[in-house]
């Protein structure tokens, strides 16, 4: 009986509301940790961000003074493209340096980018961005270059840094002629 009663007042005490205790708010110390937490992610993402920004800012410095080393330190390995040129796909850091190599060649000085509507998601690992950019150049056998292209980066972070490993370029095609249209502009 004893037990009974002790258990019977226990519950009574644990439904009774404790002065000056607001029960509809939640303690002041979860919603601080949410907040730092909040806070934190929106730091790590915005830091990400700048990263990445960062890389395709190498990437563009690198196209735009033939630095083909520079160009493949941003890449990771298992890299896969999907470029402009044949063929279909490209995989891996070597096979890609090759064509870094033609395409360097291919090229005059000066290479001059513009890049414009840059967009970038990021996750914890993985994170993506898009963009148009403007090829302005002269090719090796003297024809001028004016276009605008698409570029979609694919980005892993390894090691705390953030490399591309997959690249996506492209021009809009016209589907009756299977011609690529390269005097678009945005």
């Amino acid at each position: 009986m004893n037990r009974r009663k002790a258990i019977f007042g226990l519950m009574i005490l644990c439904s009774v509301a404790l002065p000056g205790v607001n029960y509809a708010q939640t303690p002041p110390t979860v919603n601080k940790s949410k907040k730092e937490v909040i806070m934190t992610t929106e730091k790590n993402k915005a830091r990400d961000e700048a990263r990445i920004r960062q890389q395709i800012d190498n990437f563009v410095k690198a196209f735009r003074t033939k630095d083909l080393n520079l160009m493949m330190s941003l890449y990771a390995p298992g890299f896969v493209a999907f470029d402009i040129v044949p063929p279909l796909q490209d995989v891996g850091t070597d096979t890609y340096r090759n064509v870094w190599e033609k395409v360097f060649v291919f090229f005059q000085n000066p290479i001059d980018f513009e890049t414009r509507d840059l967009t970038i998601a990021t996750g914890t690992d993985v994170a993506f961005s898009h963009q148009l950019l403007r090829l302005q150049t002269t090719m090796a056998n003297g024809q001028k270059v004016d276009r605008w292209e698409r570029l979609t980066f694919c980005f892993r972070k390894i090691d705390g840094i953030w490399l591309i490993a997959h690249e996506h370029v492209s021009v809009p095609a016209d589907l009756g002629s299977g011609r690529a249209i390269l005097d678009l502009q945005p």
